[in-house]
């Protein structure tokens, strides 16, 4: 399937991002998993530009997974080919789509910045293009956009979805996931499930192993499905090494860490670390893990491995990363509130259940947030409709399906 033919579906709160960073003297640096949509977000712009007034001949177009441009897979090459199109009389946009095909492409991009009347956009989709040397070179002269698949509300646009009853659509993006082209799909489970193992192996071989000259693909599968099935639940490299120790496989914590930041590194997973609320200092051990995509979860776990809570509260991390929150677990004392929220308008608190119309959960669920201290807002959310919009001593329940839609 070739995601190329994907109608040009709007992705506007990104696309305001990109408006807002133009002819700004900064690279702007569009960072996300392998088919969340970086590649039609810049089409969308350019389409924008041109909307503008912008000229065919001041706009470069370069996808370096293309074998069009196998010929650009070095830097010499690359800025040589850029450097003869570019316009001496306006502004050239020059976008490069997964530079880290190009072997040195920092030197090119770099050489590129420095250029006048240049305003310059790349894509990738492996965190390691933005560490060593390239970090080094464009410290403080770059802008990092991070993408994400569909929120809930792009997949209602996008599937033309009634917002009368949100119910059996959040269901699908629940079982089916959120890459933007799942909803253009045939809706039937076999076709989403093979396009999804595509987008899976690609990950898997050309952005992890590949990049990390891993070789031992078996045990990185293990891993991520050990990941993805304890989405939401506390773990260190050393739980998932005895784990697999205790199962015959042979392996060493060093190497479980190599592993898991290369899955880090290819935005498959995000990790989330725990901060302490009284002590407002972060913890180093038990971190959780949070999947890009639960269609990806959903591929790799049989359905009997589904688990509604963590997958809702899955769904609300990358929902608050979304909305330009730094996002980690809180800690206070025996007590965990899942989401401390922190934005330039300071900190939020929430917590997730699928329900709490059962009095004791209810309790178990507010007991944290009303453990804390201070002003900040608290929320809880859970799939009732019964008790939606309840407070209970400044703590405000709402539905999450009516949260997801309400920016």
């Amino acid at each position: 399937m070739n995601t190329q033919e994907q109608p040009l579906m709007p992705r506007k709160e990104y696309l305001k991002q990109l408006i807002a960073w133009r002819e700004k003297h900064l690279i702007k640096v569009i960072t996300g998993v392998r088919r969340c949509g970086k590649s039609t977000l810049f089409s969308l712009y350019i389409k924008y530009l041109k909307q503008q007034g912008v000229r065919d001949r001041q706009i470069i177009s370069i996808n370096l997974e293309d074998i069009e441009f196998e010929h650009l897979l070095d830097y010499h090459s690359l800025y040589r080919y850029i450097k003869e199109l570019l316009q001496n009389d306006c502004f050239t946009y020059v976008f490069i789509d997964e530079i880290q095909q190009c072997k040195g492409f920092e030197k090119a991009v770099d050489s590129l910045f420095i250029k006048n009347n240049v305003d310059l956009y790349i894509t990738g989709s492996n965190a390691y293009m933005l560490s060593g040397e390239l970090a080094t070179l464009l410290s403080g002269r770059y802008v990092e956009i991070q993408m994400l698949p569909l929120s809930f509300k792009e997949y209602l646009e996008f599937s033309h979805a009634s917002l009368d009853n949100l119910t059996p659509s959040f269901n699908r993006y629940l079982k089916q996931g959120s890459f933007p082209y799942v909803p253009m799909l045939e809706q039937q489970d076999s076709i989403i499930r093979t396009y999804i193992e595509g987008i899976y192996t690609t990950i898997l071989i050309k952005d992890v192993a590949q990049r990390k000259a891993i070789t031992d693909v078996s045990l990185l599968e293990r891993i991520i499905k050990f990941l993805g099935s304890s989405i939401g639940s506390p773990i260190s490299a050393k739980k998932i090494c005895d784990t697999l120790i205790s199962s015959g496989r042979k392996v060493s914590v060093n190497t479980i860490d190599i592993y898991l930041q290369a899955l880090l590194d290819s935005y498959i997973f995000y990790k989330v670390d725990r901060y302490d609320i009284k002590g407002k200092n972060f913890l180093k051990t038990l971190s959780k893990y949070y999947i890009v995509d639960l269609g990806l979860r959903n591929n790799l776990l049989a359905s009997s491995e589904s688990d509604i809570g963590h997958q809702i509260e899955n769904i609300v991390y990358l929902e608050l990363i979304r909305r330009g929150y730094q996002v980690s677990i809180g800690k206070l004392t025996d007590k965990e509130v899942d989401f401390v929220a922190k934005s330039q308008e300071g900190l939020s608190y929430f917590q997730v259940s699928a329900s709490v119309l059962d009095e004791n959960t209810l309790k178990r669920e507010l007991a944290p947030l009303q453990a804390i201290r201070d002003n900040h807002p608290k929320t809880l959310l859970t799939l009732d409709e019964i008790g939606a919009g309840s407070n209970y001593e400044g703590i405000q329940q709402k539905n999450l399906l009516q949260w997801l839609v309400t920016s």
